[in-house]
């Protein structure tokens, strides 16, 4: 599940593609796009399709790390009840397969602050060290080792609710994102924990084969988590960004 972290790349990158040359830190690829555009959609996508060649390197300037792979440091997921109750820390995450999304839809709505987004990950491939421990559907786990994971088909719907505001210090109107929802579908996924059970195969492989059978119900367990999850992260990661860049830069009249 945690091709989260590219969503939150991804989708900074998006907010971003309409900066222009009143700034020097915004890359001059970024193609121009401007509030009071009747086709703002269209421009938005294919500023954002100029940036695809850039993407696997990164883009400093925009603070954006590469994305083939995508290093991430770490990533906590925690749950205390329900038929999958765990605590699980993933770190040296290394994310393969992002850059090959698809934005299928864009929409844009300057008058609300308000942004949908439709995407398509064809494949994604995720290796990281694990530490996991609790109950999945009610049945005891816990390991310390190697994860890899393999998500295929991931459909995902992204609405995100911002905000205009004056910045003190500068009086000038800057963008904020305040509400985020994801949700996304998955179309086939495997994974593998190594060393599971203190390194005992029988019940490490016994609970391998038995989250790949389930792991739909699995996910659905957790969305809530991770859903939670994305809109935090997303919203320290892209405000940031908008904290540095008045309104009238990235997205002007």
């Amino acid at each position: 599940m945690n091709f989260l972290y590219f969503l939150i790349t991804l989708n900074g990158l998006i907010f971003l593609t309409s900066a222009i040359e009143k700034s020097p830190d915004i890359p001059s690829f970024l193609k121009i796009c401007h509030r009071n555009d009747k086709h703002l959609d269209n421009c938005m996508r294919k500023s954002f399709e100029a940036l695809r060649p850039y993407l696997k390197n990164g883009i400093p300037e925009l603070l954006i790390p590469p994305c083939e792979p995508l290093y991430l440091p770490k990533l906590e997921i925690g749950q205390a009840a329900g038929p999958v109750s765990v605590n699980s820390t993933h770190t040296n995450i290394v994310i393969n397969g992002g850059s090959d999304f698809i934005l299928k839809n864009i929409k844009i709505d300057t008058v609300k602050d308000r942004i949908k987004l439709k995407l398509k990950i064809p494949k994604l491939n995720m290796k990281s060290d694990y530490s996991v421990a609790g109950k999945i559907l009610m049945i005891p786990v816990t390991g310390r080792g190697k994860f890899t994971g393999n998500y295929t088909d991931i459909d995902t719907i992204i609405m995100i609710q911002g905000e205009q505001y004056i910045k003190s210090q500068t009086n000038k109107k800057h963008f904020r994102v305040v509400e985020f929802y994801v949700d996304f579908e998955i179309g086939d996924s495997s994974i593998h924990l190594e060393n599971l059970f203190n390194g005992d195969k029988t019940l490490a492989d016994a609970m391998n084969i038995f989250l790949n059978e389930n792991w739909k119900i699995v996910t659905a367990e957790i969305k809530p988590v991770l859903e939670n999850t994305i809109s935090k992260l997303f919203k320290n990661f892209v405000n940031k960004i908008y904290d540095k860049y008045p309104l009238d830069i990235l997205l002007p009249l």
